[in-house]
């Protein structure tokens, strides 16, 4: 039986905006990132969805209620898991990429070009990151075959889903596809078959927005 995942970002933060790393840490959604996970909502109103998995970050958790509130399927649970939060940024959380570049360069430098090579104080590593998202996932693809499973997640998480059905190694993980706020992706699980029918899709916006 197919089991159909649909694996989103949340949408914009005010953090984004600001251009701080946000991990473990929150903030709240934009006017913007309401109207990007709210856009996404209405494009999937004539799609199944049989449950909701959200990281417990606020960010992630407001994304999946304005998607579930505004694709007609109000009655479904959102189920928060720790295991999908973004990855944790250890000292660098609060603080802005450029703050970083001056104090962390070469480990800033590592985290876009040498994942693998990645690690500050109190962080996690991209294979640790991969490790809890990978299983969690296929755990509940286990637990829910055959079905239609909607997850809202965080940019590391979903380039590192993703290159899990892409098969792609981890010194390309930041390759293109670029992943929007409330961007969607689409996989199905078939016994041992992965198919990707959706990676990154913004088809559902209704104006351009910046990349944050």
């Amino acid at each position: 039986m197919k089991t159909n995942i649909y694996i989103v970002r949340h949408g914009q933060t005010e953090w984004n905006v600001l251009g701080r790393m946000q991990g473990h840490q929150d903030s709240p959604l934009t006017e913007l990132g309401v109207q990007q996970a709210t856009w996404l909502g209405e494009a999937l109103q004539d799609k199944p969805i049989d449950i909701i998995y959200s990281s417990s970050s606020p960010r992630a958790r407001r994304t999946a209620e304005l998607i579930r509130d505004y694709s007609n399927h109000k009655q479904i649970d959102i189920v928060e898991t720790d295991d999908f939060r973004e990855i944790n940024l250890g000292v660098w959380e609060g603080m802005t990429q450029d703050e970083i570049e001056r104090l962390y360069s070469e480990q800033l430098h590592s985290f876009w070009k040498n994942p693998e090579k990645f690690a500050v104080e109190g962080s996690e590593s991209y294979q640790q990151v991969y490790d809890r998202v990978r299983k969690k996932l296929l755990e509940i693809a286990r637990e829910h075959e055959g079905k239609s499973i909607l997850v809202t997640t965080h940019t590391v998480a979903v380039k590192l889903l993703m290159s899990y059905f892409e098969e792609r190694p981890l010194p390309q993980l930041w390759e293109l596809p670029y992943i929007h706020p409330a961007c969607l992706c689409q996989v199905s699980l078939d016994g041992d078959t992965k198919e990707i029918l959706l990676h990154a899709d913004i088809s559902h916006y209704k104006e351009a927005t910046g990349e944050f």
